[in-house]
């Protein structure tokens, strides 16, 4: 069921601890980071497993192409796909003391040719049949003041997502894997792109599961993989050999 928007949003507040500035709204619950010595660098575990989309491209089109986000963040993503990846990057964000507090504090350039930030609802972004087969990686990270669950996570959203990726386009979402409602979510994810087409990485210590959905994407083998890992380690710096040993196929979590 699609949580109802709150009819007021939580304003950005922002605190700083060892050398990192941390994004919240209005709560303890973090919402964003960035080492502030270290603006590029994706600072938080679970964000950075949210680029693990680029295992499943082949290395010379890792960069290649439109990345999407919907919901801002601290904006680590952007600074990632815009300013590292070089990528055209366009960001959905509903609360606009976000982007404000994103562009102060957070170091979003301004929009230009490759990036453009949206101040409006995820929702009717994915369900705009304008925006059909435009994107070529999704990331969906939408969460509220209370972080409790993910504020879009129904069957018409993720089908909404799977429309607006291009062929061999690809999805990841942050989802709470110890949460009672993450087989719900992932069954949705599932029942969208099809269960073969859906892969997910072990939790954090935090407990952020992130799943991968793909539209139309054939996996290469063992030894491609790791040939992939290794570019984008060599190119990001981000731990991609240790992702391709957390990364499972979708099926129900076996009983332990």
């Amino acid at each position: 069921m699609r949580k109802r928007l709150q009819t007021t949003l939580a304003g950005a507040t922002i605190s700083e601890f060892d050398g990192v500035r941390y994004l919240h709204l209005g709560t303890p619950w973090v919402q964003g980071a960035m080492r502030i010595r270290k603006p590029r660098q994706i600072e938080l575990e679970y964000v950075q497993r949210m680029m693990a989309w680029m295992l499943w491209r082949p290395t010379d089109t890792l960069a290649a192409g439109h990345a999407v986000q919907l919901g801002l963040g601290g904006a680590a993503i952007t600074r990632f796909t815009h300013q590292v990846l070089r990528m055209k990057t366009t960001v959905v964000e509903l609360n606009p003391s976000v982007i404000t507090a994103c562009r102060l504090w957070f170091q979003l350039p301004a929009d230009d040719a490759r990036l453009t930030v949206l101040e409006g609802d995820a929702a009717a972004w994915v369900g705009d049949a304008t925006n059909l087969q435009t994107a070529d990686v999704l990331c969906v990270d939408l969460y509220d003041h209370e972080a409790a669950a993910p504020v879009l996570d129904d069957e018409q959203f993720y089908a909404g997502c799977r429309g607006v990726l291009a062929p061999g386009g690809l999805m990841t979402v942050n989802l709470f894997g110890r949460d009672a409602s993450f087989e719900r979510s992932a069954a949705l994810i599932a029942g969208a792109f099809g269960a073969t087409q859906v892969w997910q990485l072990a939790p954090t210590r935090e407990g952020n599961t992130i799943v991968v959905a793909a539209r139309g994407v054939e996996v290469p083998d063992r030894a491609a993989l790791t040939a992939r890992a290794e570019a984008i380690e060599a190119r990001t710096g981000l731990p991609a050999r240790k992702w391709l040993r957390l990364v499972r196929p979708y099926g129900p979590t076996p009983p332990r």
